[in-house]
């Protein structure tokens, strides 16, 4: 087996291209993975342009291996990994807390002050590669109904899951930014019979090809009670919006993040009696979204506009294939 394999290497705003970088090696405790499936997502459009605040924090520098959505086979693994992982098919958590603070002994791992963030923070290397590295507790097994596709859409989609979860159990629920995190989170929210309305910048010509009936733009925006509404865009005016759209006593979820400060008067919340939630990561939605996409209560892969090599990643970051919200990067090609 060679000691080098292809990899996507970020290395600073805007620059970027495959390079021949060593092969992973499966440390105590970790496994390698053989990437089928890698998808790429606003925050790696983030990091490509420079904009990504951990970049700006310390939490993030170039050069940097980009690629937190995966599925493939274990193909090595650490001491102290039961074998029985080999050749299993996995997705594996994005968040690696330290596993030590309180935090993550609260369960909370997650939202870890010292958590790595595979692809994204703490140079952990993330999948825009043909081999990729993570601890064995961060994997989770994918059944024969769920292949690579699905399985590389597990992670978008237990965010998804945790804001649809958010909404509550109202009967009409809205949702803004019908992309890929807003348009799986309007599945999921679907899935459990709620009547599901879009809020987007065009006709959402996309959005009813997937069944979605009620979609509109601010301009066309029906007058009738919301019992939540879940912000999945970066306008930083949403938050606002958010509370003014939805019912009193109802509830607004933020899964979105705009690139500037969000003005929101609590004043809003308090009067109306609203329930804020905030939705930072898919850790404790993935088992249950592996689940859901076995069982078919949610088939995302209409998401999937293409799915590309490694040499097409640049260009995808660029911006230059707007097909569907989602790509797919295929590493063995």
């Amino acid at each position: 087996m060679s000691s080098t394999m292809r990899a996507f290497v970020l290395t600073g705003p805007r620059r970027g291209a495959v390079q021949e970088v060593p092969v992973p090696r499966a440390e105590p405790g970790e496994v390698v993975v053989d990437v089928e499936r890698a998808g790429v997502c606003g925050t790696d459009v983030e990091f490509f342009t420079g904009e990504m605040t951990y970049l700006h924090q310390g939490h993030s520098a170039y050069p940097m291996r980009l690629g937190h959505e995966w599925a493939g086979t274990v193909s090595a693994v650490g001491e102290g990994v039961d074998p029985a992982w080999l050749g299993r098919r996995v997705m594996g958590d994005t968040m690696l807390g330290d596993r030590t603070c309180r935090r993550c002994r609260r369960g909370h791992q997650h939202t870890c002050e010292h958590r790595q963030e595979v692809g994204i923070r703490g140079g952990r290397p993330g999948a825009l590669a043909e081999r990729l590295a993570v601890p064995a507790w961060s994997l989770h097994a994918l059944p024969d109904e769920v292949d690579a596709v699905l399985g590389a859409l597990v992670e978008p989609g237990g965010n998804a899951l945790r804001a649809a979860q958010a909404a509550g159990d109202g009967d009409r629920v809205l949702v803004a930014g019908p992309g890929t995190i807003g348009l799986l989170t309007a599945m999921f929210l679907r899935a459990a019979g709620t009547e599901v309305h879009l809020l987007g910048v065009d006709d959402g010509g996309f959005s009813r090809g997937l069944g979605f009936e009620h979609v509109w733009t601010r301009d066309t925006l029906p007058d009738v009670p919301f019992d939540a509404v879940v912000d999945a865009t970066g306008a930083a005016d949403l938050p606002a919006l958010a509370v003014g759209l939805v019912e009193p006593a109802g509830r607004v979820v933020y899964i979105g993040l705009s690139g500037r400060p969000s003005p929101l008067d609590t004043r809003a919340l308090v009067l109306k009696d609203v329930t804020a939630v905030g939705v930072l990561s898919a850790s404790p939605g993935l088992a249950d979204t592996i689940a859901a996409y076995a069982a078919g209560d949610v088939d995302p892969r209409p998401l999937v506009g293409a799915t590309v090599g490694l040499g097409e990643v640049g260009a995808v970051l660029a911006g230059e294939y707007p097909a569907g919200p989602k790509i797919h990067v295929d590493p063995r090609r």
